[in-house]
């Protein structure tokens, strides 16, 4: 079964992408024919602006793959932007892809949405907003009198996303009148509210996302799945309509010139839970992520910065490891059952603390990174050659793709020289 995955190059890689998507593909190349490409035109949808660091997060990318075990001899590994055949067929399967398939894309709106209430949750809370009437949910009401300060924020930022989500759902688009109304209704100022929704509807929030790139980068994708034929993507839950959007643009094509291209499967994977450091989704941009190149001593101050059960504020109080993010990695990367078990028992009854229980978790987490380290620095030392690797995948695909486009041209009736 012939298998195409990339990754966005937006700098080194964390233990999140290890066990979310790298441990798939490594198991995928030893029984398929697989090709991994590193989606650098991909990185430019919403980061456009920032290409300073885009080839050395190349280089990084390509460290990161290879010390993981990703292997030439198995995959077919490549850099997007070197098989400029990817953009030739995106650029034709953008004649027949319907503008509304792609505004409706959940990925596309969703991240508009996250963009959007982001900087109105930003806003009102740099402005130290103070409610200055009862809101009027009588449940919400009651919780905001009796929370405290911080969780008079957190009330208000849940009660601001119920708003927005109103408004930005809307089926007209993002109803601007209910949402200043709602608001002021709620008890913002009037004046602060007026100000928030204008930036909103005439500002650049959002702005990054609001070019024929980011919309149309399904249609990319398409072209760097079926370019190759694939039979197979493998993809999270969250990516299923991508796939689909593909399956789509292909039978569209087959239907309106000749039948080219396959309909690729969406290979569902499975995704260690794994949140950062701080108890959020792992992300270079919250800084609470655990890099595979992160050395010893940064894990350890890391492991020890890890939020544990919120409820077990003394050494003393017996611990809930099923709420605790310390004891989700004890899961993954302390391999020893027995004291897997001891551990959950020991912090059930108090018999160990966290401060212990997160020195064994940093112990057993260096002892997996350490052989990815030493591949890095290997390949550090010589990272032209390693780099050659990809460039000749690259190669190799141009000629693939080539192939692909000349099919293309033929069933369009294309000119050829």
């Amino acid at each position: 079964m012939k298998i195409v995955s990339g990754m966005r190059p937006t700098g080194k890689l964390h233990i999140g992408h290890y066990f979310g998507v790298i441990q798939n593909w490594l198991k995928l190349q030893e029984e398929h024919e697989c090709y991994f490409f590193i989606a650098d035109w991909h990185a430019l949808t919403n980061k456009y602006k920032e290409t300073e660091n885009l080839k050395e997060n190349i280089r990084q990318m390509i460290i990161d793959w290879l010390a993981c075990g990703l292997n030439p001899e198995k995959s077919t590994l490549f850099i997007q932007s070197l098989v400029k055949q990817h953009a030739e067929l995106s650029l034709l399967f953008s004649m027949i892809t319907p503008k509304s398939w792609l505004e409706l894309n959940p990925s596309y709106k969703d991240l508009k949405f996250n963009l959007f209430y982001q900087y109105l949750k930003d806003f009102f809370l740099g402005k130290k907003i103070k409610i200055n009437q009862a809101p009027p949910a009588e449940s919400f009401e009651e919780a905001y009198e009796k929370a405290n300060g911080k969780q008079k924020n957190k009330i208000f930022e849940e009660y601001l996303k119920e708003i927005f989500h109103k408004a930005f759902y809307n089926k007209k688009g993002l109803d601007f009148d209910y949402l200043k109304e709602t608001l002021i209704k709620f008890g913002l100022q009037k004046k602060i509210v007026e100000e928030a929704v204008k930036n909103l509807k005439e500002g650049d929030v959002g702005k990054d996302i609001d070019t024929l790139g980011f919309l149309s980068y399904p249609v990319l994708q398409a072209a760097d799945i079926l370019i190759y034929k694939a039979d197979a993507v493998p993809v999270g839950e969250d990516q299923l309509p991508h796939i689909e959007l593909t399956r789509e643009i292909a039978r569209r094509f087959n239907n309106l010139y000749k039948e080219i291209f396959p309909e690729p499967k969406a290979m569902l994977t499975e995704e260690a839970k794994l949140l950062g450091i701080d108890g959020r989704k792992m992300s270079k941009s919250y800084n609470n992520a655990i890099y595979l190149s992160d050395d010893n001593e940064t894990v350890d101050n890391k492991v020890l910065q890890m939020k544990t059960d919120p409820k077990r504020i003394k050494k003393t109080d017996p611990g809930n490891p099923e709420v605790c993010t310390v004891f989700d990695y004890h899961k993954i990367f302390t391999k020893d059952e027995l004291l897997l078990n001891d551990i959950d028992k020991k912090c059930r009854n108090a018999e160990i603390g966290c401060v212990e229980c997160k020195k064994i978790l940093a112990k057993n987490l260096n002892n997996f990174l350490n052989p990815i380290r030493e591949k890095r620095k290997e390949i550090e030392k010589d990272i032209k050659k390693y780099e050659k690797i990809f460039i000749d995948g690259s190669l190799k695909c141009r000629q693939i793709a080539e192939n692909t486009m000349e099919e293309v041209k033929d069933a369009m009736n294309l000119y050829k020289i």
